[in-house]
């Protein structure tokens, strides 16, 4: 139950709902509690005898007394679901907002170490069973409580003795409980494991279904999908086993309580003093009967807790992760186009790989810098410590003079458009997928939409679709090819005219014509904004004011093209290698 102590700030959000549902429980089970009443008395006026000309009158009234305390009961039932129950589905809704606005919050290493599938069953799956805790499980916890209090009450005040008769079989109940709750509990963390597992596989085999088909894996696939579907089918059998243990123990257990109450009522009923009538027997009996759903439901309730503290448990452990990356600083910022890195270094926390070492260098208001390197030298997680994706683990990187640390990161962000290299586009219009990067202040018309498009090279394709702009994009813009794909990204970039832009090798899939086309609307577009292009290809960078060359984190060559083609270095390795493969092309 520690774990579940978290929600309790939900319960006292919403602690009137919860306390008139509760008093709409007792009202339900005060009504419950009467009904044997009415039998009981039946069952004593007709063994004494009655008026029979009366007979109508009596049935009737005996009969539209237990009517009303029926309808009385079913009215407050109803009355307590439409308050617990909806206050649960409030709590649910609360908790999945701040679930997301926490994915939101953490940072970019959390997501390199965790999987897609088991965050998707934490918001979903996890929550749903955290739900029926704070639905079902308090709102039957606080009934069963409540009519065992008024049923055992009701029961002593007809006879103490045979009560507590009745209630010997409590105990072995209790620790029979106790016993099956922790092995439910052990039981349902395995289940929610292999549930993640699985989530995760066929998260993974969506998305990489044009993979999976290229190499025809379809098989290999399914096998590996059976094996751990049929793990999670004997883990979630084991747990249905556990729990059907409790019904016949508990029905084997009200059916000893109920031979007890026949037998000992009976013969309590011979005493001359303060004897047992035969309706206090049968109101007896509807009471242990009545006794049957509170003590059933403890089984089917503490597995319920169970599982909703094994899922909050796994909910807590990224709710009170921390995110690396905070702004601490929530002032206005105004990004004026400066940058510069001072001595960066940087060391993957998980792997120990240093990605960056001891890297400097600057870029001026309006100029543009491309950095250009061998595949895993760092290119990307220098564009990442930019975007402040995470921190330095030793030197600075200041904006305006200003270290990046100490700024509003969210305003710096809005200044900033990013092309990754990794293009993602929604499910969703062209349009809305280049409306996406204005940021939250900004608006955009269809003519400056169609503008960015024609910049990036990309509207001529894009007006011969039958629905044009309104053309919706498969998962991950799968109906578009890579070089589409790469210009609408740029263009979602343009779109929130950014002081500052990043290009991460996003012309990769395009042809040299059509990439010179781009950069050189590119060029009269982005004069007066600070540019960073990240590229394998000479191509793509050649006509920037200054070029950085990287190998294994750190920089080995800058300059202009020119310059490091006068050098004879690495630089003109690559760009007299990539001139001959264009040759032979």
């Amino acid at each position: 139950m520690k774990s579940l102590s978290y929600l309790n700030k939900y319960l006292f959000k919403y602690k009137w709902r919860l306390l008139l549902g509760v008093a709409f429980i007792i009202g339900s089970n005060f009504f419950y509690v009467n009904m044997p009443l009415i039998v009981g008395d039946a069952v004593d006026q007709f063994k004494s005898g009655f008026d029979a000309d009366n007979w109508l009158s009596f049935a009737l009234k005996l009969g539209g007394m237990y009517v009303l305390l029926s309808l009385g009961k079913g009215l407050f039932l109803f009355m307590q679901r439409q308050t617990i129950i909806i206050v649960s589905r409030f709590i649910e809704f609360d908790l999945k907002n701040e679930i997301y606005e926490q994915y939101q919050r953490l940072s970019y290493n959390f997501y390199k170490k965790s999987n897609t599938g088991d965050l998707m069953n934490r918001i979903s799956e996890d929550v749903s069973y955290v739900r029926q805790y704070l639905g079902p499980g308090i709102m039957y916890t606080i009934s069963t409580t409540i009519l065992f209090a008024f049923t055992v009450t009701y029961m002593a005040n007809i006879s103490v003795e045979l009560t507590i008769y009745t209630l010997i079989p409590l105990p072995l109940l209790t620790f029979i409980i106790y016993k099956v709750s922790s092995i439910v509990n052990r039981q349902s963390v395995e289940v929610q494991k292999q549930q993640s597992k699985i989530s995760t596989i066929v998260q993974e085999s969506f998305s990489g279904i044009t993979v999976l088909k290229a190499y025809g894996a379809e098989e290999k696939f399914q096998k590996d999908f059976n094996v751990d579907v049929k793990g999670y089918l004997q883990k979630q059998m084991s747990l249905v086993k556990t729990n059907a243990f409790f019904m016949p123990t508990i029905t084997f257990l009200i059916g000893l309580s109920t031979i007890m109450v026949i037998y000992f009522g009976g013969i309590l009923s011979f005493e001359t003093q303060n004897g047992l009538s035969s309706g206090n027997i049968v109101e007896f009996i509807f009471y242990v009967n009545m006794l049957t759903w509170p003590l059933a439901s403890v089984g089917w309730v503490t597995s319920m807790i169970q599982r909703a503290a094994a899922s909050q448990e796994r909910i807590n452990e990224f709710l009170n992760e921390e995110p690396e990356v905070k702004n601490t600083n929530l002032q206005p910022f105004d990004f004026n186009g400066a940058i510069e890195f001072k001595n960066v270094s940087y060391t993957f926390p998980s792997s120990g790989i240093q990605a960056v070492k001891n890297l400097s260098f600057s870029i001026k208001k309006g100029e543009t810098l491309a950095i250009i390197g061998r595949t895993g030298c760092g290119k990307t997680s220098v564009i990442n410590l930019l975007m402040r994706q995470f921190d330095p683990t030793s030197g600075a990187i200041e904006v305006d003079g200003k270290d990046l640390k100490n700024i509003n990161l969210n305003e710096y962000r809005s200044h900033a458009g990013v092309v990754p290299q990794g293009v993602f586009l929604f499910s969703d219009s062209i349009r809305n997928n280049v409306r996406f990067g204005l940021a939250e202040n900004q608006d955009a018309t269809e003519k400056e939409v169609i503008k960015v498009l024609e910049t990036t090279h990309v509207w001529n394709n894009i007006k011969d679709f039958k629905q044009g702009l309104d053309t919706v994009l498969g998962e991950r813009g799968v109906n578009l090819s890579g070089g589409q794909k790469q210009r609408i990204s740029i263009a979602r970039a343009l779109i929130r005219n950014p002081k500052l832009i990043i290009f991460d090798d996003c012309l990769s899939a395009v042809d040299t014509e059509t990439e010179e086309i781009i950069l050189n609307n590119l060029k009269d577009t982005l004069a007066e904004t600070t540019s960073l292009i990240v590229s394998h290809r000479v191509s793509s960078i050649r006509n920037a004011d200054r070029i950085l060359v990287l190998d294994d984190g750190g920089k080995i060559e800058e300059g202009t093209h020119d310059e490091l083609l006068a050098l004879d270095g690495v630089y003109s390795e690559i760009y007299n290698k990539q001139l001959l493969e264009e040759q032979e092309d």
